[in-house]
């Protein structure tokens, strides 16, 4: 089955600028018809949506590029040889996932001790 972008769009909730952009960055790869439409297999619907995933990952596009095409080229033990470049950015990008949140855990704690002194504050002008 053959999708226009505007179908690929609507089966992925991803907007047609960002499919362009995508493609850009040669993430996915239509075929043009002669007219210059794009037309993309249904296998993109699936490709789309994993770029999304990996995107709210954290990943950029020059990261996720890697991963598609060794994804897509799985038909034997091809798969295996991109197991540490897969670990590797996986293992970087929780770690700095990791790291964000013990930022927001320390940003938390000090927003708490500040709004308590304030409700302090408040209470003895109140009282």
């Amino acid at each position: 089955m053959l999708l226009l972008i505007g179908e690929l769009s609507n089966k992925t909730g991803v907007s047609i600028r960002s499919i362009r952009y995508y493609e850009k960055k040669g993430l996915i790869l239509p075929e043009r018809l002669e007219n210059g439409y794009r037309q993309y297999h249904i296998a993109d619907v699936e490709r789309v949506k994993t770029i999304q995933l990996f995107l709210d990952l954290g990943l950029r596009t020059d990261e996720i590029s890697p991963i598609l095409s060794c994804e897509s080229s799985i038909p034997g033990n091809e798969i295996i040889k991109c197991a540490p470049e897969a670990i590797s950015l996986y293992e970087a990008k929780l770690q700095n996932t990791q790291q964000q949140i013990e930022t927001l855990k320390e940003s938390e704690s000090k927003l708490k001790d500040v709004l308590s002194f304030w409700r302090k504050v408040e209470m003895q002008t109140k009282g």
